[in-house]
């Protein structure tokens, strides 16, 4: 048997900006019509804007139509201890050279684990770079966000004893 102190309570500024900038996938939910569509991506954070690349498809759809979304993203070790931001924010697609590549840059400067999606790849021959980032096909967008929350979860044992 084992006891366990346990902690929960909300994330400071400094921890969620710690959170939002070690991980790599997040959840984009986004509203349109009648629909709600929560979908997880890979991303990048900059301290200011979320980057993600991404095919045409119904999120993108949708963002376009709503550019208002919420982001979320986790730090778990295990079930009872984890962390969580969820932030409000807005959707805008990068069509013009400047931009586009600097959020392109930005997703492929990121630390992505050795073992990782295709699609988490901005180039062919990943993890090397390829010469022209421009090169790189897809929907380049970027996330501002505008408010962001923290929760976390610590639970330590703080006694083992043999029942």
């Amino acid at each position: 048997m084992y006891k366990l102190a346990t902690m929960t309570g909300k994330l400071s500024d400094n921890e969620i900006e710690e959170v939002l900038r070690k991980q790599v996938v997040g959840r984009i939910g986004c509203h349109a019509g009648s629909e709600t569509y929560v979908v997880p991506i890979s991303y990048a954070y900059d301290g200011e804007y979320v980057y993600a690349r991404t095919r045409e498809g119904k999120k993108i759809d949708m963002m376009r139509a709503n550019p208002d979304i919420c982001f979320e993203a986790d730090e778990m070790k295990d079930m009872a201890n984890w962390r969580s931001v969820i932030a409000q924010g807005h959707f805008e697609e990068l069509k013009e050279a400047g931009p586009r590549a600097k959020a392109l840059q930005t997703l492929a400067d990121r630390i992505l684990p050795l073992i990782s999606s295709e699609t988490a790849h901005l180039m062919l021959l990943w993890p090397f770079a390829d010469d022209n980032i421009n090169s790189i096909t897809g929907v380049v967008f970027r996330l501002k966000l505008t408010e962001k929350t923290g929760r976390y979860e610590n639970n330590a044992v703080t006694e083992f004893f043999a029942s």
